[in-house]
Parts: C-alpha cells; sequence; structure tokens
C-alpha cells in the first residue's frame, strides 16, 4: 500500500473553497480531503473532526471567544436569555441588532404561541402588499 502523503490543513477561503468543492462528502471525508487527520504508528487514519470545524468557524470570521473590544473595554456579550422589565418590557439588545445587520425602522411581525413569542422580520415584499392593501382600503 503506497504511503498518501499528508497535506498541509488548509484555512481561511482555501478551506471555504474545498469544503464547497467537497459538498456531497461526509463532514469526515471533507475534513480528511481538507487535511484535518492524523496517521498513527499503525497506519491508521484519525480525523481532527475539532480542528476542522474550529477552522471552519475561523474562516467563516465568526467569533465565539469574546475578546475585548478594541478600546480596551470588555462590556456584556450577547446571552440569548432576556428577562422582563419591571416596566413589562422585553429588550432586545444591540449585540443581536447588530449580528442581523438590522437598521433603525426594519419592521417585525410578532406571532404569540403558549410560551414563545416569534419575531419575523418583514421584507420588502411584505412591506409593499401591506402598503397597497392600506391604499386600497
Amino acid at each position: 500500500m503506497a504511503k498518501q502523503k499528508k497535506i498541509e490543513p488548509l484555512v481561511g477561503e482555501d478551506l471555504l473553497k474545498k469544503v464547497k468543492e467537497l459538498e456531497n462528502l461526509s463532514k469526515e471525508e471533507k475534513a480528511k480531503h481538507c487535511g484535518y487527520y492524523t496517521v498513527t504508528k499503525n497506519g491508521i487514519e484519525r480525523v481532527n473532526m475539532m480542528k476542522f470545524l474550529n477552522a471552519l468557524i475561523d474562516a467563516e470570521g465568526i467569533q465565539l471567544d469574546s475578546a475585548p473590544s478594541a478600546n480596551g473595554r470588555g462590556g456584556r456579550s450577547a446571552s440569548y436569555r432576556i428577562s422582563v422589565q419591571s416596566n413589562g418590557n422585553l429588550l432586545i439588545g444591540s449585540a443581536y441588532t447588530k449580528q442581523m445587520n438590522l437598521k433603525p425602522g426594519d419592521e417585525f411581525i410578532i406571532t404569540l404561541g403558549k410560551k414563545h413569542i416569534r419575531l419575523r422580520q418583514v421584507d420588502s415584499d411584505e412591506r409593499e402588499e401591506a402598503e397597497l392593501a392600506e391604499v386600497a382600503v
């Protein structure tokens, strides 16, 4: 059996491009083809899935660790958990709106369930339909 030369693990744009090329393979095969594996003394290939997934997260520019801001102050990080305020309001902080690239004036539809509140952003088509319906009335 010919020994396959191990490739250097891909990172950044090269990693993202290769993963897209290999879309029909399993995640383990993708990791292997991108260089995220080791060969044991017995010649068994072991996939380094955590290193592969971490490299993908880094390549996508997703920051999971809370790093201090540019001005040196830490601040609070988004926790995806909020409490009802004393005035009865629920406040969704700027950490969430920044993450979704929301702008002042963006609209949402609120639907209530037994134990949940769902927010769905109104897209431009829905906004135009609503405006036309108001004019027709």
